[in-house]
């Protein structure tokens, strides 16, 4: 038994043996900071690859963001910066944190140039996700970096690098912080930027580990007590790093494990004969909550108290239950769609040639263009573009050809004016409105 356990030892040892396909240390030293380097081609990749990130999060275009980070030079830099500190060389130190610091400068400006050009200024998913870091962020940044390191101290690179690069993400958090400063959004700007740097961090941190591990030799003496200090100041450095990572992914497992819980309870407990849900929604913060929409037979006091008791069963205790039912308590347009999606079926199932219903649903289409828009709103802004229009009325009507079919749409602008009008001012808010609402076709009509 301790023969088999001896042996089994060795065989792992062998196995986990990083000195079998080590490079020497000279080259190891060599190929780190030949990538610390920052000025000409380096420089012009780096905007390149910037833009084409910012693009691909601007779009969306998660194959675009991925080619980018494959062409960025961003973890040439935090590698020496390690390198550097795991050999107490004070000048590798000084040239890759400067490098660094102008690299990231370079990104968010570049980034933050395009955004604020860019016409497209929605926040798409792809940028939203670099704005909550998470302990799992952490994470990523440390095995990323550790098999970065110990990937650059082989003799047979491979494609770990590349990997390692899209894992950690360097560059799209930087382009977010970008579009942040763009929009004027701190919470973008210093979620994105602290994506970043929990994933520089922790690459810097993961070469430190290795390159200690390896045994290089120190460039420079260091007394114990400073070998001591500098060990203090990175432990606080990285602990102050987590803390946050870790509040936020608590809070978003809190807010995961509420959600089911809540969906769970309205697919078992809202099940009415003659009652139908047709929404729910969630609130997590700063009061839970759980509210329903109903369509259906009103449910009594004594039906809504139960249903509030049941949610202890579900783990939901303190959780308010808040139910919309009967003509005011519900919005119509909790129901629009799935009123629309039975309606459109029902009658598609009755109609059987094909021109019946390409008529129908092109019916239906113009019907609803017919929505209620949000006069509140472009009252005020019309008012902006010209302070002579003193009340606007705007309404949707279906052009219909002779055999009954809709052809086109057309806004009609009732507008009153203090002081008549001339042609220039309406033809102005005609092509204001054409934009706001949007529409292809307005017609301002003086009242």
């Amino acid at each position: 038994m301790k023969q088999a356990l001896s042996n089994a030892l060795i065989f792992l040892k062998n196995r986990f043996n990083l000195a079998a396909d080590r490079a020497s240390e000279q080259e190891i030293i060599k190929n780190i900071c030949s990538d610390v380097e920052f000025k000409g081609i380096n420089v012009w990749v780096l905007v390149f690859a910037i833009m084409i990130a910012s693009i691909g999060l601007n779009v969306n275009a998660t194959a675009v963001v991925i080619g980018a980070m494959l062409i960025s030079p961003l973890m040439g830099p935090i590698m020496g910066l390690g390198l550097g500190i795991g050999i107490s060389d004070i000048d590798l130190i000084k040239k890759s944190a400067k490098n660094l610091a102008v690299m990231v400068a370079v990104s968010v400006a570049t980034s933050a140039l395009y955004f604020a050009i860019s016409p497209l200024q929605h926040a798409q998913s792809e940028l939203l996700s670099r704005t909550t870091p998470t302990i799992w962020d952490v994470f990523i940044g440390l095995f990323g970096g550790l098999a970065g390191i110990v990937a650059t101290a082989s003799k047979e690179k491979g494609n770990v690098i590349p990997g390692v690069a899209i894992a950690t993400a360097l560059m799209p958090p930087l382009c977010t912080a970008g579009y942040g400063i763009a929009i004027g959004s701190l919470n973008y700007f210093a979620g994105a930027f602290y994506l970043f740097s929990i994933n520089a961090v922790f690459i810097c941190f993961s070469t430190i580990l290795i390159i200690r591990f390896l045994g290089f030799k120190e460039v420079a003496f260091m007394s114990p007590h400073m070998k001591k200090r500098v060990r203090t100041i990175i432990g606080v450095f990285v602990v102050l790093m987590i803390i946050p990572s870790i509040y936020i992914a608590r809070n978003l497992v809190l807010k995961t494990v509420f959600e089911e819980r809540a969906g769970r309870f309205v697919r078992d407990e809202f099940n009415f004969p003659s009652t139908e849900v047709v929404r729910y929604k969630v609130i997590f913060e700063p009061e839970n909550a759980v509210q329903v929409s109903l369509m259906g037979t009103l449910l009594d006091s004594n039906t809504i108290s139960n249903l509030q008791h049941q949610l202890v069963n579900y783990d939901l205790k303190d959780v308010k239950l808040v139910i919309k039912q009967g003509e005011k308590g519900i919005d119509a347009a909790d129901i629009k769609s799935k009123v629309l999606e039975e309606f459109v079926t029902r009658n598609l199932d009755s109609l059987k040639s094909k021109d019946e219903k390409i008529a129908f649903l092109t019916r239906e289409l113009y019907q609803q263009k017919l929505k209620e828009l949000p006069m509140d709103r472009i009252s005020r802004e019309a008012v902006q573009i010209d302070n002579n229009i003193e009340e606007i009325c705007i309404q949707r009507s279906i052009f219909y050809n002779g055999e009954g079919n809709p052809k086109d749409t057309i806004h009609i602008a009732l507008t009153k004016f203090k002081l008549p009008p001339n042609k220039g001012s309406t033809e102005r808010l005609s092509g204001w409105l054409k934009e706001r609402i949007p529409a292809d076709s307005v017609r301002v009509v003086v009242n």
